[in-house]
Parts: structure tokens; sequence; C-alpha cells
């Protein structure tokens, strides 16, 4: 950003299940409303509610747990961009990337849009244990112990090699998700000025 016009500056929220991704997407949007706020899980919930083949595929994979078919996230969240971020509006992500190739999609995605520069990646860190004394509480079809249990194996073996591809290609800043909603929202909000 030094040397050019300032840019708006986008936020993708990533971390582990249960860590306030899509809470702290909530309290950022408040903050910047003319945000365009993208979910890969609120896309995958809603087309999990389609009578199609593939929503009721999606519908069986997400409900136990488990990530759908590889490419189906990257296609999902690149054309919802695609077909409705304007030119100057700010993109505000969460819950992808999980994947390795996911990352380097959004990695070259961002660089097409001129965005790479100016997109700030905001790491929620949280154990699994933490993870554990969170979700059931949320009650959704997926927030069982074992299905929880699942998607943190599922988190280690494939969201952390996406995790080390952005720490080393873009700009991805640790937030210890482990603190108060408030407190996690102030150090965000330190992190990004």
């Amino acid at each position: 950003m030094r040397g050019s016009k300032r840019k708006i500056l986008n936020f993708v929220i990533i971390g582990p299940p249960g860590s306030g991704k899509g809470t702290q997407a909530e309290l950022l949007l408040k903050k910047f409303p003319d945000s365009y706020y993208v979910s890969t899980g609120h896309l995958f919930r809603e087309l999990s509610k389609e009578k199609t083949d593939v929503g009721e595929r999606v519908k069986t994979v997400v409900e136990s747990g488990g990530l759908p078919f590889d490419d189906l996230a990257t296609t999902l969240w690149m054309y919802e961009i695609a077909f409705n971020v304007r030119k100057n509006q700010r993109i505000l992500a969460d819950g992808f990337p999980r994947r390795l190739q996911e990352a380097k999609d959004l990695d070259a995605f961002l660089n097409f849009l001129e965005r790479k520069n100016n997109t700030l990646f905001l790491l929620l860190d949280i154990s699994e244990k933490e993870a554990l004394k969170r979700l059931p509480k949320r009650g959704r079809a997926d927030d069982d112990i074992r299905d929880i249990k699942k998607r943190f194996r599922i988190y280690r073996q494939r969201t952390i090699p996406a995790m080390n591809y952005l720490k080393k290609h873009c700009r991805l800043i640790t937030i210890n998700g482990e603190q108060s909603i408030k407190n996690v929202f102030r150090d965000i909000l330190r992190a990004i000025k």
C-alpha cells in the first residue's frame, strides 16, 4: 500500500471450528457496513437446502461434519465475489480457505483482482479443547462431539497446510480466539490499524 493510492482493506477470517469466525465477521460488518460479506459455511448451508443432486449431497456431507467436493467451495465463493462485489467495495469473508489448493486459488484470485496487497487474513486461534466446550452450545447438526472431533481432525490434516501457505505468501495475523468476543474484536481492530 506504500507509494500508491490507499486501497480498501479486505478481511478474510479463518480458524478452526468454533473459533468465532462468523461472530467476528458480524462485528466487522457492523463497523464496515459497506462490505460485501461472503461465508462459505452460509453458501454451503444455502446450497444444502436445494432439492438438487449437488444440494442433497452437500447436505449429507455438511451434516456429518465433513468437507464437500474440493473444488466446490472455490467455485461458490469465486462466483459470489465475481457476480456481486463492486470495484471499490470491501470484501469481508469467513470460512475459507480450508485446503491448500483453496489458499493458492484465493491468493491467485486476489492477485487477479489487484486486492492481494490490501487483504488481511485474520487467524482466530483456539484449541480443540476450547472448541469442544463451545460448539455443542450452538446446536447445529454438525456440532455433536464426534463430529467436532472429526472436523478438528480435518482441520489439522487439510487446513493447517493452507494456513502455512498464507503465512508465507499473504498478510496473516494470528489472534487469540480463546478470549471473550469483545477482546477478540479489540485485538482484530488493533491488528487492522
